[in-house]
């Protein structure tokens, strides 16, 4: 493994640690329904928990409130109970066939809520980069160890996986301040 696979490696998972936030921020809810805040909803199908949108179709009626239409009949019973019991403070109601949940209004109390929950989304997102730091440093000394490399090349090649480092952390403090800002705005 030389220098440039250990830092091309480095660079792709604090990408991938990058995306892994960004997808579970989009879960934290603003003001406005989202039906991402569904994912994680596992319904009793057939004795097997399935996520939601594997029995039912998903979408936004208006601003506030989100549509499921199972796919079968009689799945809309236990999807409503599913959606209760997910600890989500949504409480659905039926109308025929589809299933009506309108999302509560946010108050200040639990606007903060959301904001500690992406402050902490962001440290466990730091957390993960300054791990992958770690190892492709501990790789870098491997190969100091191993004679494939100068210590000099091994100081080289940590001063460039901290930029990286630096990189990835001030990304992510900018998404979540962002985060922040449209969970704050009423």
């Amino acid at each position: 493994m030389s220098i440039a696979d250990i830092k091309k490696n480095a660079q792709d998972k604090m990408n991938k640690s990058l995306e892994t936030l960004k997808s579970d921020l989009a879960k934290v809810r603003t003001g406005r329904a989202h039906t991402g805040i569904l994912d994680h909803v596992m319904v009793e199908y057939y004795g097997n928990p399935t996520p939601i949108n594997q029995v039912a179709n998903l979408t936004l009626v208006d601003a506030r409130t989100i549509g499921v239409q199972p796919f079968e009949k009689k799945m809309a019973a236990a999807i409503e109970k599913a959606i209760r019991e997910a600890d989500l403070g949504l409480n659905p109601s039926s109308q025929g066939e589809q299933i009506r949940v309108p999302t509560p209004p946010l108050t200040e109390e639990r606007r903060k809520e959301m904001v500690k929950l992406c402050k902490s989304e962001a440290e466990d997102a730091k957390i993960a980069v300054r791990n992958i730091r770690r190892d492709a440093n501990e790789q870098l000394k491997k190969l100091v160890k191993d004679k494939s490399i100068s210590e000099d090349e091994e100081r080289r090649a940590q001063d460039d996986v901290q930029k990286l480092t630096d990189k990835a952390i001030a990304d992510i403090d900018k998404i979540v301040a962002e985060k922040e800002k449209e969970v704050l705005t009423v």
